[in-house]
């Protein structure tokens, strides 16, 4: 996490009815110059200012679009930190990309650190080198990394013939790591992916893909196909029997807000027999998606909420702001909305990103100070831009054109 200096005691004080003034005066001031995207999940009276929002891939992507339609200078984008970076990697480069607090991070993205996945990467290929005669592994291990990842991680799966995904596209994008990822496969070649950071999203999207996950294996028995690689632990706390045979190897990461959602709240739902339809984010763990009616990304949510018919309830398992956002538009049009758990469901990170640090980001602009640049270093650049752009590519293409052996 990096470092945010204190707000100055003068934007502290603030009411927020002055707050959201001075950032409106700001914006009309800075004019076509600044763009401000928002998260879905920001608050309230941080959206309301935004220019553009969205879930992160496709903020960055209308970001590029529209900062370049604009002309646009200064884009501040209110979500956290590993958003930021890949906006920087999609806009133009005189696009000053700005997050209005550094301290806000993502504890999942967090949770792959550089250093521990290429030790990780060493440790995996070097079993694989060890079980062939030859000594050139017969198993190609293809990384593919969640786009909610730090640019170095990007830039890792990148140099190493992998992409990134998002939770809608993770399927495409498995099929054609199993196909090889960036190159065909070699005559007796087998894959194994390596899926980074969120094991969640990871498994949820092996298990459609056919795999037996070790959930599954425990309850019905079999071997399972996937297993979990804990950086903390020597050869990922697996034996090398597992690492050498696993189709799926999942980094030991989760999402903080997600991992608060659990079966159980899905039974209670279940119990109540009001016809309540559970819809559930696949970074939820593979009990909750399993119990869930219907399981898809942010954008996937917030469409099926949208289109919801008079009458319908609905129980929603990701973050608090958006569900309340979704459950005050829904009411006009006569659907229930509710959260899918009575915890505090809450992206602490992203929270700290607040209208105060906003004004006092545009205030900065307007001086002709740009403070909070975030820029992904020239050495992982070109590299990142690559896993991104793979998976670009990819998913313009039907899932027929993705040849699986």
């Amino acid at each position: 996490m990096l470092w945010q200096p204190p707000l100055p005691e003068s934007h502290l004080r603030l009411e927020a009815s002055e707050i959201a003034r001075r950032i409106e005066s700001r914006r009309s001031e800075l004019g076509s110059d600044l763009l401000i995207l928002g998260h879905h999940y920001q608050q309230d009276d941080v959206v309301r200012h935004a220019d553009l929002t969205g879930d992160s891939l496709k903020l960055s992507r209308l970001a590029a679009d529209e900062a370049v339609a604009r002309a646009a200078r200064h884009l501040v984008f209110c979500g956290v930190h590993f958003m930021a970076e890949t906006a920087d990697l999609l806009t133009p480069d005189e696009v000053e990309v700005i997050l209005p607090d550094l301290s806000a991070g993502c504890s999942m993205a967090d949770m792959a650190q550089w250093d521990d996945v290429v030790e990780a990467w060493e440790s995996i290929e070097a079993v694989h080198r060890s079980a062939s005669p030859s000594g050139v592994p017969l198993t190609r291990v293809v990384p593919i990394t969640y786009v909610n990842s730090t640019a170095a991680i990007k830039a890792f799966v990148g140099a190493r013939g992998g992409a990134c995904c998002t939770s809608s596209n993770a399927e495409q994008v498995f099929a054609w790591a199993l196909a090889g990822g960036a190159e065909p496969l070699l005559p007796g070649q087998r894959v194994q992916v390596l899926f980074l950071p969120d094991q969640h999203l990871g498994r949820n999207t092996a298990k459609r893909a056919g795999f037996l996950t070790e959930v599954d294996a425990a309850r019905q028995g079999g071997r399972a196909e996937t297993a979990v690689w804990n950086p903390r632990k020597e050869l990922g706390g697996l034996d090398e029997s597992t690492v050498r045979d696993a189709s799926v190897l999942l980094w030991a990461g989760h999402c903080s807000v997600h991992k608060l959602f659990r079966p159980e709240h899905v039974e209670e739902i279940r119990a109540a027999n009001d016809g309540t339809q559970v819809i559930v984010h696949p970074e939820c763990c593979q009990e909750v998606v399993d119990l869930a009616d219907r399981v898809g990304s942010t954008e996937f949510i917030v469409g099926e909420i949208e289109r919801a018919e008079s009458g319908t309830r609905w129980a929603v398992g990701t973050e608090v702001h958006l569900v309340s956002r979704l459950a005050k538009a829904a009411a006009a049009r006569g659907v229930e909305v509710r959260i899918l758990s009575d915890c505090q469901c809450l992206c602490t990170t992203m929270y700290r990103i607040d209208p105060p640090h906003l004004l006092w980001t545009l205030d900065q602009l307007a001086d002709r100070r740009v403070v909070n640049r975030i820029v992904v270093h020239r050495d992982a650049r070109a590299d990142a831009i690559k896993a991104l752009d793979r998976m670009l590519d990819l998913v313009e293409r039907p899932m027929s054109a993705v040849a699986v052996d």
